[in-house]
């Protein structure tokens, strides 16, 4: 919610009617639904949308790992460059997805996130 509520915040740069009207009403917002509120605003296509936020899950993991492990910038750069061709096929094929196509049971990572995004402090909060 935190990450919703930050992400609307900044976008507010980019005015649209559809975000400012919920902005209005609703405080809490989770991260995925703020950006779908954002795109769908601003008319970006549904694959559009999920291309870009798989770009940017995956910008945000590249960042995380030059700063833990012992990964350059360039060496960065190169490994995000190397996941675009999968960022654009996972983003084409997900705006084509159906709900029985995208369902899925995992509990043990579900309780894991669950005691995970409680937690005080975490590495790289935003």
């Amino acid at each position: 919610m935190a990450q919703g509520a930050a992400f609307m915040k900044a976008a507010a740069a980019w005015p649209d009617p559809v975000s400012a009207d919920l902005s209005a009403r609703i405080e809490d917002i989770a991260y995925p639904v703020a950006v779908a509120i954002k795109a769908a605003g601003h008319r970006i296509g549904l694959s559009d949308a999920l291309t870009a936020y798989l770009h940017g899950f995956a910008a945000n993991l590249v960042s995380a790992a030059v700063r833990l492990v012992p990964l350059g910038q360039s060496d960065g750069v190169r490994a995000l460059a190397a996941l675009e061709p999968a960022i654009l096929e996972i983003g084409s094929m997900a705006g084509r997805a159906g709900l029985d196509d995208i369902g899925g049971c995992g509990l043990a990572s579900d309780i894991a996130a669950m005691k995970h995004e409680t937690q005080y402090t975490r590495l790289f909060r935003s």
